[in-house]
């Protein structure tokens, strides 16, 4: 359906970018560097929606309304983070994870 681009080259893309993302949230020890990491997560995903549904339904449109979805879930979540993010900087003044596990409440 895209010229020059096979599915699976496309499912090799965003199955690098996923793994990427996933390795970025286990490793990673900064909070915007986690977030940064679920939003690849988020992205690989549309990606593979859009993909799937460019070739195998090409006259629908399904797969951009899912990806219009997730686009709009992916906005309000990191809105939401990046508040909680600046609220506990406020706080303690660090973005890492370790010194938030010792915060008390």
């Amino acid at each position: 359906m895209i010229p020059g681009v096979s599915i699976y080259e496309i499912f090799t893309v965003t199955t690098l970018l996923f793994f990427i993302g996933v390795y970025g949230f286990i490793t990673r020890k900064n909070l915007i560097s986690i977030l940064i990491s679920i939003e690849l997560i988020l992205n690989s995903s549309v990606v593979n929606f859009v993909a799937i549904n460019k070739y195998l339904y090409p006259d629908m449109l399904e797969g951009v309304v899912f990806a219009i979805f997730i686009i709009a879930v992916a906005a309000a979540e990191t809105a939401l983070a990046v508040s909680i993010i600046i609220s506990l900087y406020r706080q303690i003044s660090a973005v890492e994870v370790k010194d938030i596990e010792t915060m008390k409440y």
